[in-house]
């Protein structure tokens, strides 16, 4: 049987914490964040897991994790 490769993607943009749920970091906190409020900014601070039917998309994604 072939090897399982996990989605570079993934593994790039989500983390798994101890319990098994998948943690996620806000979008658009890139570049031009001269032209956000400050109040978006600091709203897209830390991270966030995800509801459980898009963590079951992302663990595909990484089926050695």
């Amino acid at each position: 049987m072939p090897k399982l490769k996990t989605k570079s993607s993934a593994k790039k943009r989500f983390k798994l914490t101890g319990t098994g749920k998948v943690k996620a970091f806000n979008a658009f906190k890139r570049h031009n964040l001269r032209k956000r409020s400050n109040k978006t900014k600091r709203n897209a601070r830390g991270g966030m897991i995800l509801s459980a039917p898009d963590a079951r998309i992302v663990k595909s994604y990484m089926p050695n994790a």
